[in-house]
């Protein structure tokens, strides 16, 4: 079974506190790390979880408030006194690659990253990344300023090979690939083997919704329908509910309406107001809409392969 984890890195919102570490997660795809968003001390938390600086290959970014990318000069100054090589890029609008760019020459001047920057539309819907196994793609939040989701699927994965069935029949070992790409196989005596004789179903593909800032908006339902796994901000709980919207922000029982809506099989909230020293009730206000609501909590590591936590 391919790796498709979750790591949180950080959960809160703005103001940092000893609780929460501002906006950062990485997720690994196959072994490969893909950060979205870069709070603040991305780096330590990168270290406290164990994760290797030398697999994160891309960082995306959501939007240009300082809790979602004051981490990335850091970041990438501390892969430079790693002496880490290799590329890294970083997906963000045009004004934010521009400054950040200025700042990380800078501060940075002994990288030996082939750091990049991929300008991404604040409209969102488009693919900014398709390797051989996933694809990343945006799609538009409703923040006070311009903000994009992101949304990650795994491709179709391939069929198992059956090893007794294809022993049985034959099968030349230069086959298989076909029989894992859902072909049926002709023996030499021109008899047509099924496919479905000679393989198992291929293994779910997952896919991972990212709803970085944003007021509650029926559009964000409906461009994360059905997946698997969505991460919903929840910065306040319905003692707040007033700020929300004039601040550009959804409450822990607006989130669940998106994850209803939506038809997503699993809720994580994230994104507290620093003036929660308990987030509790906002998943308890959350699971009153939708039950299958987690908490995360920097240090979260999930296997999103299944539907329970580790």
């Amino acid at each position: 079974m391919t790796r498709f984890e979750l790591n949180i890195l950080g959960c809160g919102s703005a103001t940092c506190t000893r609780r929460h570490m501002p906006s950062c997660q990485v997720l690994n795809v196959r072994d490969r790390l893909l950060m979205i968003d870069c709070g603040e001390a991305a780096q330590l938390q990168l270290r406290r979880m164990r994760l290797k600086p030398s697999r994160l290959g891309h960082i995306f970014l959501s939007h240009m408030h300082g809790d979602h990318v004051f981490g990335l000069p850091g970041l990438v100054s501390t892969l430079a006194l790693l002496n880490c090589r290799g590329t890294l890029t970083v997906h963000t609008f045009a004004e934010a690659a521009e400054v950040l760019r200025r700042f990380i020459d800078t501060f940075c001047q002994r990288v030996n990253l082939d750091l990049r920057f991929n300008v991404i539309s604040p409209e969102g819907g488009e693919t900014v990344l398709d390797e051989a196994g996933f694809t990343v793609s945006t799609f538009k939040l409703y923040h006070r300023v311009p903000c994009v989701g992101f949304l990650v699927r795994e491709k179709p994965k391939l069929r198992h090979i059956n090893g007794e069935m294809a022993r049985f029949h034959g099968v030349p070992t230069y086959a298989m690939q076909a029989l894992r790409e859902g072909a049926d196989w002709e023996a030499p005596d021109g008899r047509v083997i099924p496919n479905e004789w000679l393989t198992t179903p291929a293994d779910a593909s997952i896919s991972y919704a990212y709803c970085s800032d944003t007021v509650y908006d029926r559009r964000v339902a409906a461009a994360v329908q059905g997946v698997d796994w969505l991460y919903h901000e929840a910065t306040y709980g319905d003692d707040a509910a007033p700020k929300a919207m004039p601040r550009g922000h959804s409450t822990a029982r607006q989130a669940a309406m998106v994850a209803r809506e939506a038809g997503v099989k699993r809720l994580i909230i994230g994104h507290y107001s620093s003036q929660y020293n308990d987030e509790e009730p906002l998943l308890a206000q959350a699971r009153e809409v939708f039950p299958d609501t987690l908490l995360a909590t920097e240090g979260l590591r999930l296997n999103l392969q299944h539907p329970s936590t580790e």
